[in-house]
């Protein structure tokens, strides 16, 4: 590996190890912002201790032990989701958000996935122009090749004029290089990032609102243990407090949710507002230093060429 090589290497590295920080501040902040606007969760403890805590943090991960407890929980709650698909619901308004989280659910991870495979074609395109200056850069230190065949009559066998050009594209193709990755890592932070980011929270909607329909379930068969108790005119005190406790976690719920929902509504539209307005200022940004790059480029390579043409033979 040539010292030229080995500098573009370690800038493209720096490049995606900057992008990779960058994203990973935005997500934090976003998530951190969130809880601190929260009404329950600002005033947590542990979240107020991990804001000031001004030490290195120790992070467990899971055991094998949690993990699989985790798996048992998100297979049950599959299988109860499947059990109270055919529920009713009185409440029209979560009758609409149930019916429309679903939806959207499917849709935006659909363009999770589009949005994924277009970042991933700028990144390839980025990685094409490393390949076409590294060889064009190849070609500009060849003392005497057979390329004086392919080009014209005017400049052939100039080589000083024919390193040039080499180099001048080849430069061009590395700044290239450096707005398309510019580009993809845009993208990915503005876009793709977004999109996932509501896709998760639209998930942590939908189970909200498999926890109210099971506390429904509840208190409907509350109800009727209630009724059974009293028919029977047994145990109708232990019933009574069972239901009253089954209505008061329903209602909390229905409450929590019904907010929740609201919030959630005006959070979506205004992130994803905000981050299209910049991503599509990013890409008008990056087009224009694209374009005017190509057009410095071309201006080069005919001032070279008259150059050249000038020259005597």
């Amino acid at each position: 590996m040539t010292k030229e090589e080995f500098t573009k290497m370690k800038q493209e590295l720096e490049a995606e190890y900057l992008a990779t920080f960058k994203k990973t501040v935005a997500m934090h902040e976003v998530f951190l912002q969130r809880l601190a606007a929260h009404p329950a969760f600002r005033k947590d403890t542990n979240f107020r201790v991990f804001l000031e805590y001004d030490q290195d943090l120790s992070v467990r991960l899971k055991n094998k032990k949690e993990k699989l407890g985790w798996f048992i929980k998100s297979m049950s709650q599959s299988v109860d989701e499947v059990l109270l698909a055919n529920q009713k619901d009185a409440d029209e308004f979560f009758e609409q958000e149930k019916g429309f989280l679903v939806e959207y659910h499917n849709r935006i991870a659909q363009s999770t996935k589009c949005a994924d495979r277009m970042t991933k074609m700028h990144k390839s395109v980025a990685d094409s122009y490393i390949k076409l200056s590294t060889g064009l850069g190849s070609l500009a230190t060849c003392e005497n090749t057979e390329l004086d065949n392919y080009l014209p009559s005017s400049v052939r066998g100039a080589s000083k004029e024919t390193t040039k050009v080499f180099n001048k594209v080849s430069e061009c193709f590395e700044k290239s290089r450096k707005l398309e990755a510019r580009v993809s890592s845009d993208e990915d932070l503005k876009l793709s990032d977004t999109l996932r980011y509501y896709l998760r929270d639209t998930s942590a909607a939908k189970d909200l609102l498999y926890r109210r329909t099971r506390a429904l379930a509840d208190y409907e068969n509350a109800n009727k243990d209630l009724d059974k108790a009293r028919a029977k005119n047994r145990n109708v005190q232990q019933a009574e407090q069972a239901q009253q406790r089954a209505c008061e976690k329903y209602e909390h719920l229905s409450e929590l949710a019904k907010s929740e929902l609201q919030d959630f509504k005006k959070r979506r539209v205004g992130a994803f507002r905000k981050n299209l307005v910049e991503l599509a200022e990013l890409e008008i940004k990056h087009a224009k230093a694209l374009n005017q790059l190509y057009r410095n480029c071309i201006a080069q390579l005919k001032e070279e060429g008259r150059g050249a043409k000038a020259q005597p033979q």
